[in-house]
């Protein structure tokens, strides 16, 4: 009876792939007959731009594991999540599409919260899965489940994971400071949330991690989810090498850190340069060598194009900055929320075997990149050709980041916590007002016979300091006028 059911299972899924993709007219086809590659893609939660080792001076953490995926692959320097909070970022990820053209247009969801992403539009595992690919996601999910809220989780969890293209997911609802706190494997609750706790106190304020009071499952321990979504993700590739050798894998891993609670394991130690966060990216780097570790030991590494990137930036504040030399978020003003640099420019590695090898290996890669660029550039990858209802936001570019090709993107939309929009052309980049939009105060500055927005030339100001919006005012028309187009085009 069990294999019976799991059939079943497979057949609905399948069909709820083919609506959502017939939904849009969108015929799949491959490219070419040869092998796709499998593709793993990490995304990290609340890791800044200076992060990583090697990112620039100011960067005094020890990430051995990204240092060898960026040694053996691309590292991209102006990349930028479609927002600077998790969830929009993680809509763009999945679907290629700004998620303020959604309901959400400021803020994240909740841990009870309905699912944001329509049944019937075309995500990236959907598409790998209408084109053969096992799909698998593990870690935070933050996108919203059942269709209307708040969430029953005493009833089945659709839609969610499951409906969006996952065949099979495992993880947490939201941010693992947002109740309740338990996991969810595909659309059950493994343990109900029967027990309450108290809400615990930051570390920058003297207690042992930020989270919420609220239901919690009698089993969950904040501290084990990182480590616990590290092994999910190893044992999801050991099975597929086990049970499915023979086909392409998507593997989503959307890891619960750094963003706060900071719990890192007691083998990493608080560090002088970055106190006990730069802990919690060591942590985080191990867990991504795990999973490297895991494709090396089951021998799909030198077929897999691994991309690792983060939600947003660093929540690494201006007290954070006096206290620590450590720059988390690079030379970049701001932090995670905020509509300056700091709140969007994300770390991003790719590497594929074969496809960036030789003297590409080890390069930067200088191309404007959006999130939302992930689902045609991972399609392209998988040999999926797209139509223009796919990704509205979003364009293919693996040229750029394989071969160092001239870059077709030419602008992006940024977006703040509270709704505060940019956008970037070129060095320039226009602010739809004053202030940060975000954590760092003030959050906005009432306009006052001065230019109402922000206008920075990024090559010569990366810092974003002078405001040449009142003697570049032709530069302003020209970007508001480009805004408001991107932001009035009708996408599916």
């Amino acid at each position: 009876m069990k294999s019976v059911l799991l059939t079943f299972d497979r057949l609905i899924l399948v069909l709820m792939f083919g609506c959502a993709l017939g939904c849009q007219g969108i015929a799949i086809q491959r490219q070419d007959s040869s092998a796709p590659p499998h593709i793993v893609l990490i995304l990290a939660d609340d890791l800044g731009w200076g992060d990583p080792a090697g990112a620039g001076p100011d960067s005094l953490l020890e990430t051995p594991s990204l240092d060898r995926i960026a040694a053996e692959g691309v590292r991209c320097t102006d990349a930028h999540s479609p927002s600077s909070v998790c969830t929009p970022t993680r809509y763009g990820v999945l679907t290629g599409r700004y998620a303020w053209r959604t309901r959400l247009r400021s803020g994240v969801l909740m841990g009870r919260s309905r699912a944001l992403i329509d049944a019937d539009r075309t995500t990236l595992p959907s598409l790998l899965a209408a084109s053969g690919y096992r799909t698998s996601g593990v870690g935070k999910w933050h996108l919203g489940l059942q269709e209307k809220g708040p969430t029953d989780y005493t009833k089945p969890l659709i839609p969610g994971p499951n409906t969006v293209g996952f065949q099979r997911f495992w993880g947490i609802p939201a941010s693992l400071d947002m109740e309740p706190y338990l996991y969810f494997e595909d659309h059950q609750v493994v343990q109900a949330a029967t027990e309450k706790t108290k809400a615990s106190r930051s570390v920058r304020h003297g207690g042992a991690g930020f989270w919420r009071a609220g239901p919690i499952a009698p089993d969950f321990r904040h501290a084990d989810v990182l480590p616990d979504i590290g092994q999910r993700a190893v044992s999801e590739i050991e099975r597929h090498h086990r049970v499915h050798p023979d086909e392409p894998l998507f593997l989503y891993v959307a890891l619960s850190a750094p963003h706060t609670p900071w719990l890192p394991d007691s083998q990493f130690d608080a560090l002088e340069a970055a106190g006990v966060y730069g802990a919690f990216v060591a942590h985080v780097d191990a867990v991504v060598g795990e999973i490297d570790d895991a494709l090396r030991r089951t021998r799909m590494q030198s077929r897999t194009l691994l991309v690792f990137t983060s939600d947003n930036g660093a929540h690494w504040t201006p007290a954070d900055r006096e206290k620590y030399p450590h720059r988390a978020n690079g030379p970049w003003r701001g932090q995670k929320a905020d509509i300056h640099e700091g709140g969007h420019r994300v770390p991003f590695l790719m590497r594929w075997p074969g496809e960036i090898a030789g003297a590409r290996q080890g390069q930067l890669c200088d191309a404007l990149i959006c999130l939302t660029d992930l689902l045609p550039t991972l399609a392209s990858a998988a040999g999926v050709t797209l139509t223009e209802a796919v990704a509205p936001d979003g364009i293919d570019q693996l040229p750029a980041i394989t071969r160092g090709a001239t870059p077709t993107r030419t602008s992006i939309v940024h977006h703040s916590v509270d709704g505060m929009y940019a956008i970037r052309q070129g060095p320039w980049k226009w602010i739809e007002g004053l202030g940060s939009g975000g954590f760092t105060a003030p959050r906005r500055i009432k306009a006052e016979g001065g230019p109402s927005g922000q206008l920075y030339h990024l090559h010569d100001d990366p810092a974003e300091q002078v405001n040449l919006a009142s003697s570049h005012p032709e530069v302003v028309e020209m970007m508001q006028a480009e805004l408001d187009r991107i932001r009035a085009l009708e996408t599916p």
